[in-house]
């Protein structure tokens, strides 16, 4: 059970009235925590794109610079609780998720992993979004190895993801990519996929809380 696993370090709290009107706030999580990792450069990317828009405000979680403890309890000491409130009340505060996960030996990053099994709450009835990054794969076998695992934790997964297959050789070295087009309207669609589906979990999450 997942309950077995995770430590709740926030209350899901339901959104008031006017909340259901305000911009989506989306998360973004650099879940590779790797020296020299692509990670943030494709963030950058994706973050560019959410923030151009009206409906949404955008907070990047970077979990290589809020790491997280490696051993898991219900009972975490004072440096792991303040580890984690560097990290829970950003999530519980987010409307929506974008996971933004390399491929490592066919999977996602065990940084994400514990990211994921630290927290429970956050994730309820909650929209997550990927964006995936690797070799000939693209990163699509981590994202396929995630969506089971976030429906573990009540979060719904979006259908449409962002790929990009042999990466490196995509971006420039200032971020921009080379040949924006395709990725730069899968962003698009994704986004507006996440959008619609925070707004509607969010006004259910209001008129009736998750759970009770």
């Amino acid at each position: 059970m997942t309950t077995d696993t995770a430590v709740v370090t926030a209350t899901n709290t339901p959104a008031s009235a006017t909340d259901t009107d305000s911009p989506i706030r989306l998360a973004i999580i650099i879940g590779s925590t790797r020296d020299g990792r692509f990670g943030p450069k494709v963030a950058d990317w994706f973050a560019g794109h959410a923030t151009l828009r009206s409906d949404m405000t955008v907070d990047i979680v970077d979990l290589a610079e809020t790491p997280l403890p490696t051993a898991l309890t219900h009972r975490p000491g004072p440096e792991d609780v303040a580890a984690l409130e560097a990290v829970a009340p950003r999530l519980d505060a987010a409307d929506a998720f974008t996971v933004v996960t390399p491929e490592y030996n066919h999977s996602y990053p065990a940084s994400l992993k514990n990211a994921i099994d630290w927290h429970f709450t956050q994730w309820q009835a909650k929209p997550v979004g990927f964006v995936s990054y690797g070799g000939i794969s693209g990163g699509l076998r981590a994202v396929e190895h995630l969506r089971p695992v976030f429906a573990e934790v009540h979060a719904v997964t979006v259908r449409d993801t962002v790929s990009f297959h042999n990466a490196g050789g995509l971006f420039e070295e200032d971020g921009r990519l080379k040949d924006p087009e395709g990725p730069d309207t899968a962003a698009g669609a994704m986004l507006d996929q996440l959008t619609w589906w925070a707004r509607a979990l969010r006004t259910a999450r209001t008129t009736h809380p998750y759970g009770s």
